[in-house]
């Protein structure tokens, strides 16, 4: 009897198996640095944390070469996964690697219906929220020993990520530093884009509740119709037996 075990199988399979497993990594992660930011943790709280995350980080490279070594086209794979890559190897985007939580939101996806308008209103909330609070800490983390710097609390780093999300940029929060900087960029083009699923999502809603009003006049207009047809139809049957009725006394 033959069986599928070619790569892509193997690399579906691999995806499916660890998709929980990394996911609850990815929390770890995510707790460990919001605890060690927002704690301002130093010393040997700080090493502590560090390793948690260089650890838990390490699952997340072993998962990256798995997966490239079980993909059919390796090169096809590893071009398409560059952003994978960035964020693994380079430090500096190391926080950013937190959005690798957002996986337990296309897992809350499929156990929230099958809708597609839901999962996408789902998934870009949840998105949002965890782009937005990831990348407080992350400017937290960076800016928050810069001499001149304006965001020195988590309340003002939060603020920053909401106005710099939003693309308003009020300019009472600005990041002084490279790393800060380059986490502003990435969360504008991350609220771009996700403004836009908003508004296509929108406009995909509106759009059907026309066609659902449509569809009900039509169905009502289709109704009055056919029952008109069945008016006339019994007028013209009676005013046939009126027409025969004098016929008929003769």
């Amino acid at each position: 009897m033959p069986t599928d075990i070619g790569p892509g199988t193997r690399l579906r399979a691999w995806e499916r198996a660890t998709e929980w497993p990394l996911t609850g990594a990815a929390a770890v992660i995510l707790g460990v640095y919001a605890w060690e930011v927002l704690t301002n943790a130093q010393g040997g709280a700080k090493d502590t944390a560090e390793l948690v995350i260089n650890t838990v980080w390490a699952l997340f490279g072993v998962d990256y070469l798995v997966r490239l070594a079980l993909a059919p086209s390796r090169g096809h794979w590893f071009l398409h996964h560059l952003p994978d890559l960035g964020i693994i190897a380079l430090p500096f985007l190391r926080p950013l690697r937190l959005l690798r939580l957002v996986t337990l939101v296309s897992v809350i996806q499929r156990s929230a219906g099958t809708a597609l308008r839901g999962r996408i209103t789902l998934y870009t909330v949840g998105s949002a929220a965890l782009l937005i609070f990831t990348s407080a800490l992350a400017s937290l983390d960076a800016e928050r020993h810069e001499p001149g710097t304006s965001i020195r609390t988590f309340g003002q780093a939060l603020w920053w990520a909401l106005t710099t999300f939003t693309t308003v940029g009020y300019g009472d929060s600005v990041p002084v530093s490279t790393q800060g900087r380059f986490i502003a960029v990435l969360l504008m083009i991350g609220g771009v884009a996700l403004a836009g699923v908003v508004t296509a999502t929108l406009a995909s809603w509106i759009v059907s509740l026309v066609e659902e009003e449509n569809a009900e006049q039509e169905a009502a207009t289709q109704a009055q119709v056919a029952a008109l047809q069945q008016q006339v139809s019994e007028l013209s049957e009676r005013i046939d037996r009126l027409l025969e009725a004098p016929d008929s006394g003769r």
